[in-house]
């Protein structure tokens, strides 16, 4: 059965993938350190991972796999779980496939080395938009879409 899992504790569009989750009527797994609010929908459930660097994302990553779909801005977890066969989209609404993650993957690499290698190089990239939240909405549910058809 598809699940989405999100990689929940910085993630600007927890909303829209819990609607989506129960419009498909499919489980909804909210991947967190806590200080989230349990949500009464049916579909959804709340994981509360342990402190610590990347526990929400190994968690994730040793769970998805085909016919699932993960949302994540977090592209070392995509490359994982993209590798397992799993569907990632993004919060903007940009999906990440075999075909473009190591390219995303090498530009982030990237550009972390620049940010430190100049420190007045840093911080802010555009703000969360209402075009983004369409377009993550449009994207989620192509996603579920193409992640049951990987498993019929």
């Amino acid at each position: 059965m598809t699940k989405i899992y999100v990689d929940a504790d910085a993630c600007p569009v927890k909303d829209e993938a819990e609607k989506v989750a129960t419009r498909h009527k499919i489980p909804c797994l909210f991947v967190c350190n806590g200080g989230l609010r349990p949500s009464p929908n049916p579909f959804v459930e709340m994981i509360f991972v342990p402190d610590g660097p990347d526990v929400a994302d190994m968690w994730i990553a040793d769970r998805a796999g085909s016919g699932d779909v993960v949302v994540t801005g977090d592209i070392p977890l995509a490359a994982k779980v993209v590798a397992a066969g799993a569907r990632v989209i993004k919060h903007n609404g940009e999906a990440l496939t075999k075909a473009n993650i190591g390219n995303v993957l090498a530009t982030r690499d990237l550009m972390a080395d620049l940010r430190a290698a100049d420190p007045f190089r840093q911080g802010g990239g555009k703000p969360f938009s209402k075009a983004d939240r369409s377009r993550f909405l449009d994207g989620l549910d192509r996603a579920i879409q193409s992640a049951k058809r990987d498993i019929a």
